[in-house]
C-alpha cells in the first residue's frame, strides 16, 4: 500500500522561506500575475510622482490661478469705482449749476499747481465743500473760478455739524416745502368743480 504524498496540493504554488525570496518557478503566472501587478502597491512610483519638484510645479500652477482671480475682481472693482466717481462729479456739476450765486472752484491749500480743486457753494445757510481731481475740471466750466482760495472755518472744527448730516437735513426741509406750498391736483381739481351759479341766485 502506498503512503500518501507529502508535498503541497496540487494547484498550490511551492515556495520555501518568505514570499519575497520566491524564486521564478514559485511566482504566480497567467491572469492571477496579472491581477497581482495591478492590485501591488505602486509605492515607488506615486513618491517619484509626489517628489519636491512636483509638489512646487502644483503650488505655482494653483498661486496663478489665484492671483488671476484676485486681478479680476481689483478691475472689477476699479471699473465701479472709475464709475462711480465719473457720475459723482456730473452730480456735483449740476448742483453747482443750480447755485449759480454761490458756487465757486478755487484751488485746494494742499495741492500743487494744476492739482485738485474744492468746489464751494452755500445750501441751507451753509458753505458746502467737495474736492475734485484735475480731469473733472471740464465738467464745470460754468462754475467761476477764484484764485486764491479763500480762507473759510475748519471743516473739523466740532462746532461746525457734520456736512453729510447738514444734506441730509436740508434735503427733508426741501421735501417738506415742496409738500406744503405745493396743493395736489387732486385737491385743485375739486375746489375748480363747484356748481355753475345761476343768474337768479344773485
Amino acid at each position: 500500500m502506498s503512503s500518501p504524498p507529502t508535498g503541497p496540493p496540487p494547484g498550490e504554488p511551492r515556495f520555501r522561506g518568505s514570499p519575497s525570496r520566491r524564486t521564478r518557478a514559485d511566482r504566480p503566472v497567467g491572469r492571477g500575475a496579472a491581477l497581482l501587478r495591478l492590485l501591488r502597491p505602486r509605492g515607488r512610483i506615486a513618491r517619484q510622482e509626489t517628489g519636491p519638484g512636483d509638489r512646487l510645479a502644483l503650488d505655482l500652477v494653483t498661486t496663478r490661478q489665484e492671483l488671476a482671480r484676485w486681478q479680476r475682481h481689483a478691475d472689477s472693482y476699479e471699473r465701479e469705482l472709475a464709475r462711480v466717481s465719473h457720475e459723482r462729479a456730473h452730480l456735483l456739476a449740476w448742483l453747482a449749476a443750480l447755485h449759480p450765486s454761490s458756487a465757486l472752484i478755487t484751488p485746494a491749500a494742499d495741492s500743487a499747481p494744476g492739482g485738485t480743486h474744492v468746489l464751494r457753494l452755500v445750501a441751507g445757510e451753509r458753505q458746502l465743500s467737495w474736492r475734485l481731481p484735475p480731469a473733472d475740471l471740464p465738467l464745470f466750466a460754468h462754475v467761476p473760478f477764484a484764485e486764491p482760495a479763500p480762507v473759510f472755518p475748519r471743516q473739523d472744527d466740532h462746532r461746525i455739524p457734520d456736512q453729510s448730516a447738514h444734506i441730509r437735513r436740508h434735503t427733508r426741509l426741501l421735501a417738506v416745502e415742496e409738500t406744503l406750498f405745493t396743493a395736489p391736483a387732486e385737491f385743485i381739481a375739486s375746489t375748480d368743480s363747484r356748481p355753475p351759479v345761476r343768474p337768479a341766485d344773485h
